[in-house]
């Protein structure tokens, strides 16, 4: 995420989602969508994910994406960026826990 600020840290945005969201997104992207069709940036995140998984997926990478006003990323920017914080939230936690 090109945001530096405390509110983009790992801790700062599992709190806003919850740890165990985060969890449950990463592992359904893990599941479902193919690095190789996020780097072409052509993933169709609903069409990917099942329809119970999509609710929590859908909810933390939303949250994830949110811009602000003066963020000039695309949507499909801000939803790599947030696939990349999930990571990060996972790994923090799971770091955390150990």
């Amino acid at each position: 995420m090109s945001n530096t600020s405390s509110s983009s840290e790992p801790a700062a945005l599992a709190m806003r989602i919850g740890v165990v969201a985060a969890e449950a997104a990463l592992a359904t992207f893990a599941r479902n969508l193919d690095l190789d069709d996020l780097a072409t940036g052509e993933v169709d995140f609903q069409g990917a994910i099942g329809p119970a998984e999509w609710p929590v997926f859908s909810l933390v990478i939303d949250t994830l994406a949110e811009a602000s006003p003066d963020d000039p990323r695309s949507l499909d920017q801000r939803r790599a960026d947030a696939l990349n914080d999930l990571a990060r939230i996972c790994m923090a936690a799971k770091k955390a826990a150990a």
